[in-house]
């Protein structure tokens, strides 16, 4: 099978599988959000790490597939929550849930979903669930780590560049690491491998942060987020904290101004030229291109296998993506 159509088939299992979930019908308050939450759609990409994860070591989708969900159904959940804190109204073209709902409802569904995830994960059947439950429970805890981090810088003007990576290595990597790693553990992988696996993880994770923060700017329509909207926002993101590093004078004003309630729409166009010629964008570009590349390099410390072709696509895809 072709790489691209490996990955497809993989996403197309996952999907079938989501909505294989048997969920009671009431409280409809409570289960319906979950359902709607599952629905949403996606690219999958968590899950179909781990399934890649586990098939290089011989294990069948059928057998992963438990720990796939845990991960993407723990995906979800975050996203509900964040949803509330970012005050989002939307979520790919829907209503967010404590928007079709109220913020209870997102909360205690939330809830629900994150004990899903942790009984999906029972399901595997593993000799090594002890040790994939702490792995879990130890992405859980970076991630919490990383989200914290997010809404704390929000209140800050001194954020360094070396802190927003600490904080998307646990909001944003922390997650694909444990995906690898899940697979890895189902498969019997070692040590080293494990550490392979996570690392593999944590470069992908970076570099597709880096790059959503750059696609914010960049993209053209048809993104799917609002151009500008992390500086509309007044996100500190891996671009203005580095803007802000080289420019001066009435420049380096104007960008301070958007940590203080974010930018206007009018000015985004400025900002953008402004940091192309301080070659911000160019060195995120280089710095995408940096974390993929290593992402690669990992892969040749993995077992020899034809899914490594599969791992090779996956990141050539998220490394071209255009949304």
């Amino acid at each position: 099978m072709h790489p691209k159509e490996h990955i497809q088939a993989l996403a197309g299992q996952v999907e079938s599988a989501l909505k294989g979930l048997s969920l009671p019908d009431y409280p409809p308050d409570l289960y319906e959000p979950v359902r709607y939450s599952l629905e949403t759609g996606g690219k999958r990409i968590r899950p179909v790490c781990v399934l890649l994860a586990a098939e290089l070591y011989g294990v069948s989708v059928q057998t992963a597939m438990p720990a796939a969900m845990a991960i993407e159904v723990f995906h979800n959940f975050t996203l509900l929550h964040d949803d509330i804190m970012d005050h989002a109204d939307t979520r790919r073209g829907r209503l967010t849930v404590h928007r079709k709902w109220d913020e209870n409802v997102a909360i205690l569904s939330g809830d629900l979903m994150m004990g899903m995830a942790y009984d999906l994960l029972a399901h595997t059947g593993s000799s090594r669930l002890g040790t994939m439950i702490r792995q879990f429970h130890k992405m859980v805890m970076r991630l919490c780590e990383g989200q914290m981090l997010d809404m704390v810088f929000e209140r800050r003007m001194d954020v360094q560049i070396s802190e927003y990576l600490d904080m998307i290595d646990g909001k944003t990597a922390a997650l694909l690491c444990c995906a690898f790693e899940l697979g890895g553990l189902l498969g019997g992988a070692s040590e080293e491998e494990r550490e392979a696996l996570s690392t593999l993880g944590q470069h992908i994770g970076m570099g597709f942060q880096i790059q959503d923060d750059l696609l914010d700017l960049t993209a053209p329509a048809g993104f799917g987020k609002q151009k500008g909207g992390d500086l509309m926002q007044g996100k500190r993101t891996w671009l203005l904290l580095t803007a802000l590093e080289r420019a001066s004078g009435s420049d380096h004003a104007f960008l301070q101004g958007a940590l203080t309630g974010g930018m206007p729409e009018s000015e985004i166009p400025r900002a953008e030229a402004l940091m192309e010629a301080l070659e911000v964008t160019a060195d995120a570009a280089k710095l995408v291109e940096a974390e993929f590349n290593a992402a690669r390099s990992v892969l040749l410390r993995l077992p020899s296998s034809p899914v490594l072709n599969t791992l090779q696509a996956l990141i050539q895809s998220l490394q071209h993506r255009k949304q």
